[in-house]
């Protein structure tokens, strides 16, 4: 049984007790961005961030221990309660000279630093000790309204950071926000510029829209403005359907949902190829995508013609059951006989320890050759369909198919 969390050790506690330091201090301080945002939705925040009037050198000086992450934009991490917490100083920013990064900053209001965020939404401060929200943007009437506005003119935020456009989408899909018309326009016209952002910063957005259960509404929306071209590298074929996206379960693998949008998106190109070029795929995630896509076409084409042993190691090869999750959304009936078919396979072992291996071979005298790979892979398939039973049985099998082995290479 877990034990009750103690209150003073919750992320806002920790967050809480250094912003009442510099509070004391006599420095303007607030709680700023996402916490603000899921508190005033109904939401528990996991991380909070503290904005301040007081500049790096004076948080360093009330936390000796904290350590500047980006002190020349302001922010420095303070340790607190066990935890990291983000410290960063109101600013302004000047003009953006790589699509990310301001050239430079100039520390200053509350109000300045509001303005300079990407959505309304992001943009609420709340007071640490009395909880008074203070917006200098119109957030929470948006968040009331259900909408993503991006603050000010919605050109020069996705010129800032094109990234933004990206986010907005997940934003949008994931609290269930209609995106303002001007922003949504601003974004279909900049949708190729997106081709300007890193790989890997675009590939880590995508995940986290993908996990979220608001994923189809994120897709359309991608598709809708055109950025899906540039995350995938692709266009899609034929009809717009999510059929595929749509039938996930909410809490899935990133991969599967990346694979089920590129089966509905039915996009011209090789998927692997260029999924793992355009979104930096490590090589776990390549071997993923490409083995979800080769089970399922196995189990689509190959699964009826298969006798017991090829479908028992189809059944328990390890990509196996998330690739049938994908075939009971587009083939239903053909996934329930073959899910019958594995509970009656079960029964006599999917992949049992193999009675024979490439020791006992040698152990029994033969020498090692070109053919024992085969001989092993065709005893353990006679396990499998139970026609040896014992190490004796394969055994046996084994020395059979040697020395037919043996044999034909001397009549050729």
């Amino acid at each position: 049984m877990s034990r009750p969390t103690d209150p003073s050790e919750t992320p806002k506690a920790a967050a809480r007790a250094v912003a009442e330091v510099l509070i004391e201090h006599g420095h303007e301080t607030y709680f700023a961005g996402g916490c603000v945002r899921d508190s005033l939705l109904g939401l528990e925040p996991v991380d909070f961030d503290i904005a301040t009037e007081a500049v790096p050198e004076r948080v360093l000086e009330l936390f000796p221990t904290a350590r500047g992450v980006g002190a020349s934009f302001g922010v420095m991490l303070v340790p607190s309660r066990g935890r990291m917490l983000e410290v960063a100083t109101f600013r302004s920013d000047f003009a953006y000279e790589d699509g990310r990064r301001p050239g430079r900053v100039s520390f200053g209001s509350a109000e300045a630093d509001a303005g300079r965020r990407d959505f309304t939404i992001n943009g609420i401060f709340e007071h640490p000790v009395t909880g008074a929200v203070v917006d200098f943007v119109g957030g929470r009437d948006d968040l009331d309204q259900r909408l993503l506005r991006a603050i000010g003119e919605p050109e020069d935020r996705f010129e800032e950071d094109r990234l933004r456009m990206l986010r907005g989408i997940r934003f949008a899909a994931r609290f269930d926000l209609a995106i303002d018309p001007a922003t949504e326009a601003a974004i279909t016209a900049r949708a190729d510029r997106l081709a300007g952002v890193s790989r890997e910063r675009v590939g880590h957005e995508l995940r986290r829209m993908l996990v979220d259960p608001g994923r189809v509404t994120a897709a359309q929306l991608a598709e809708s403005t055109g950025l899906d071209r540039t995350i995938l590298g692709d266009s899609r074929t034929g009809a717009r359907k999510f059929d595929l996206l749509t039938g996930l379960p909410a809490k899935v693998d990133w991969i599967d949902a990346l694979v089920a949008w590129e089966l509905d998106r039915a996009s011209p190109t090789p998927m692997v190829e260029r999924l793992s070029e355009h979104l930096v795929l490590s090589n776990e995630e390549r071997m993923d995508v490409a083995d979800l896509l080769e089970t399922r076409r196995r189990i689509l084409e190959d699964w009826s013609g298969l006798a017991v042993a090829g479908r028992k190691r189809l059944a328990s090869s390890r990509r196996f059951d998330r690739s049938l999750a994908l075939v009971k959304i587009e083939r239903p009936g053909l996934a329930v006989e073959i899910q019958d078919s594995v509970e009656a396979l079960r029964k006599t072992g999917l992949a049992p320890t193999p009675l024979l291996g490439g020791d006992d071979l040698i152990k029994a005298g033969i020498s090692p050759g070109p053919a024992f790979g085969r001989v092993l892979f065709s005893v353990y398939d006679a396990q499998l369909e139970g026609r040896v039973c014992t190490p004796k049985e394969a055994l046996d099998l084994a020395r059979s198919a040697l020395d037919r082995d043996s044999s034909d290479l001397k009549a050729d």
